[in-house]
């Protein structure tokens, strides 16, 4: 028995040691991709024998070198407490140029640089030039078409969600879904009441916002969350708070949207009945609430559906995905997240793969729990969207129970 103890002390010790090194790993994270992203390209377009005139080396190379240093500082001030649009726009413009061309660089450049070499096709000089200039128009084709898609009214993506516990008197119920609409500091107002009109066409019976309405203060970003105002539905407009919100004095969000008539959801239910059914529409703060030192702000399920009757089915809002767990825990019927935009700009989904269990659409989880993921109706930060289109999402609840006659 000691000997076991000692041997599983020893596993445990290996563990921790191996993790703590990870963590330390993960600190240094900050500073080595940002350099990654833009020397890496700088290396493949300008520095594998391509033997530019001395001027184009000297100038190719000096805008990867400034854009390295401007682009954090860029962001820095943006996001940081001064809040500046301007050097926002510039800083998460750069970052989504530079994680296109190094994306491209990488999975398009080396590969193609090896299937010349193999054929044959020209010499070393002429073939580093045709791999330059290939990513550069292969990055300049994306980011052109990524910018319309991100500034685009979003295409309306239907599905109808068969729910097992759904009465047929709520069979039909129209939910329609939007999330991280993210207004910030690019102005769209405009865009915002074009969405908002989009929503209004699809004649809903409840009408969802599941967080991250901006980025910025409710005072700053009103003008553009304003049309929030004109949505209509039949029977409810709810929302949820979104992680992006505690970054933005929260509560004052949380005000603005009762203010222009949507029901926060904060850890609280409300019952939606038709025909003699009745389903349970519930929403809980996004799980970073907690940590925002906010008082009385926090993700609590049990709170939210106390009171329920529990062979009531459930609609869950929460912003992101891995709350699903609870939910599939406490038996939810059908949560809606947003929150992962999708990956955005492909193909960052599989990195937010290590944090979400669902990047887009309907999942699976626990012996009853349906999660639809959203991949949001706005964008953040980078104005582009690249093989990750945004959505105004129609579902369509389902009962088991449905008249099936014409």
């Amino acid at each position: 028995m000691t000997e076991i103890s000692n041997t599983r002390s020893a596993a445990d010790e290996a563990q921790g040691a191996s993790r703590s090194r990870l963590w330390r790993l993960m600190r240094y994270i900050p500073l080595i991709a940002p350099l990654l992203l833009w020397a890496v390209p700088c290396w493949v377009l300008l520095h594998t024998g391509q033997r530019w005139p001395l001027p184009v080396t000297l100038t190719g190379t000096a805008f990867f070198a400034l854009g390295l240093i401007g682009m954090p500082l860029a962001m820095a001030r943006g996001h940081g407490r001064r809040q500046q649009d301007r050097a926002a726009i510039v800083g998460d413009t750069l970052l989504g140029g530079i994680w296109v061309l190094f994306t491209w660089s990488v999975l398009l450049g080396v590969p193609l640089r090896l299937v010349l070499t193999v054929t044959g096709v020209g010499d070393g000089q002429g073939r580093a030039r045709i791999v330059t200039w290939t990513v550069l128009c292969m990055a300049a084709v994306l980011l052109a078409w990524g910018y319309a898609e991100a500034r685009r009214v979003p295409r309306v993506r239907r599905l109808d969600v068969s729910l097992p516990r759904l009465g047929a008197g709520l069979d039909g119920t129209r939910v329609v879904l939007i999330t991280d609409t993210h207004y910030g500091p690019l102005d769209r107002a405009r865009w915002s009441a074009r969405v908002c009109e989009t929503v209004n066409s699809l004649e809903a019976d409840l009408v969802c916002h599941t967080g991250d309405i901006a980025d910025g203060t409710a005072e700053r970003r009103r003008a553009q969350a304003a049309p929030l105002g004109t949505v209509r539905a039949t029977r409810a407009l709810v929302y949820v708070t979104g992680n992006h919100e505690y970054y933005s004095e929260a509560q004052g969000w949380v005000d603005l949207m009762d203010e222009l008539g949507w029901e926060p959801l904060r850890n609280r239910h409300l019952l939606l009945e038709r025909g003699g059914d009745t389903l349970v529409v519930a929403g809980v703060d996004d799980v970073t609430a907690e940590s925002s030192g906010l008082e009385g702000h926090r993700a609590h399920l049990a709170g939210a559906l106390q009171g329920t009757d529990p062979d009531l089915p459930v609609l869950l809002l929460a912003h992101q995905p891995k709350f699903v767990d609870r939910a599939a825990a406490h038996g939810i019927d059908l949560q809606l997240s947003g929150h992962t935009h999708g990956g955005q700009i492909w193909p960052f989904h599989h990195l937010v793969r290590l944090d979400q269990p669902s990047v887009a659409g309907l999942s699976h989880h626990g012996a009853r729990t349906l999660l639809y993921t959203s991949r949001g109706t706005g964008f953040w930060g980078p104005p582009f969207r690249i093989f990750a289109p945004s959505e105004i999402t129609l579902l369509v609840l389902r009962s088991p129970e449905r008249s099936t006659s014409p």
